[in-house]
């Protein structure tokens, strides 16, 4: 689905800012597909489609989660997956040949903020999951897709609605709310540097020559007990949001937090059997005009 790659913290399925060592951003993203994989087929499978798509392009791929999910669904398509991070293309070509889906993947490097994009074909579909919000001019972003897409071409935009909680309220015990006041730390970092983080894209499609036929919201809610896959998902998350909140929490939360990311420690969050993924998407299917 495509978590975009987004500015610290991370989070997504994909993007267009490439600020972390690819290998880490790697891992969550990866991560996120592994643990979401059930979603992601589910949008796609909801798609309001009038006929399977043959030319799809996913924005801001990241590894692939979307661009594998794409594919899946529609056995007879062909993915252009565009990426600004060389290293996560490397990845998800990798990832093509040990699924024998090589032939159905063309990958290109390219900066989304650019004002000229390069030639992506004339797709029937265009996917972006969790990096429209990265873009620096969303108006722009959208009318290059607009442009992109062949008449009566639809445009899926998948979104966070924030980052996943993993802890229970009361957890950890002996600072229980711990992460909801880490991800209030980040707020700041967050307007600053993503705006259009949790924004409704209906009017911009609208005003940006779309037909918005359908919205959607998925609630995640999965219980992790002894998935390993999540407590991973939950350690590489949260070891991310720290470093933004870090300045913005109290002693006693910092020591906390870094207790839940002392890997050997009694504490640690790869230990707990409590985790869940909670977590909202939206879904916009809009139809060019």
């Amino acid at each position: 689905m495509t978590p975009a790659h987004q500015h610290t913290p991370h989070h997504g399925d994909g993007g267009h800012h490439p600020e972390h060592g690819d290998a880490a951003q790697a891992e969550i993203l990866d991560l996120d597909a592994e643990v979401l994989a059930e979603h992601i087929a589910s949008i796609t499978a909801w798609l309001p489609l009038k006929s399977e798509p043959r030319q799809i392009v996913d924005l801001g791929c990241g590894t692939g989660a979307g661009t594998f999910a794409l594919l899946e669904r529609f056995p007879d398509a062909h993915v252009t997956a565009v990426d600004a991070s060389a290293g996560h293309l490397k990845l998800l070509r990798e990832k093509a040949c040990a699924r024998g889906a090589e032939g159905r993947v063309r990958t290109v490097q390219a900066d989304l903020d650019s004002a000229h994009w390069p030639n992506l074909g004339r797709p029937d579909l265009a996917w972006a999951s969790a990096s429209m919000h990265h873009m620096a001019d969303p108006e722009r972003a959208l009318a290059s897709v607009r442009e992109l897409l062949a008449p009566g071409g639809l445009f899926a935009i998948v979104e966070l609605a924030g980052f996943p909680r993993f802890l229970p309220a009361d957890a950890p015990e002996n600072r229980p709310g711990l992460e909801e006041r880490a991800h209030a730390a980040t707020d700041s970092f967050h307007a600053e540097h993503v705006p259009h983080r949790g924004a409704d894209w209906g009017p911009m499609l609208t005003a940006a020559g779309f037909t918005v036929e359908a919205e959607r919201t998925i609630t995640v809610n999965i219980e992790g007990a002894r998935n390993e896959a999540i407590r991973r998902y939950a350690y590489g998350s949260l070891q991310r949001i720290r470093g933004v909140a870090a300045p913005a929490l109290s002693r006693e939360d910092l020591a906390a937090l870094d207790e839940l990311l002392d890997t050997n420690g009694p504490n640690s969050l790869l230990r707990r059997e409590d985790l869940a993924v909670r977590t909202e998407r939206t879904v916009w299917a809009a139809r060019r005009r």
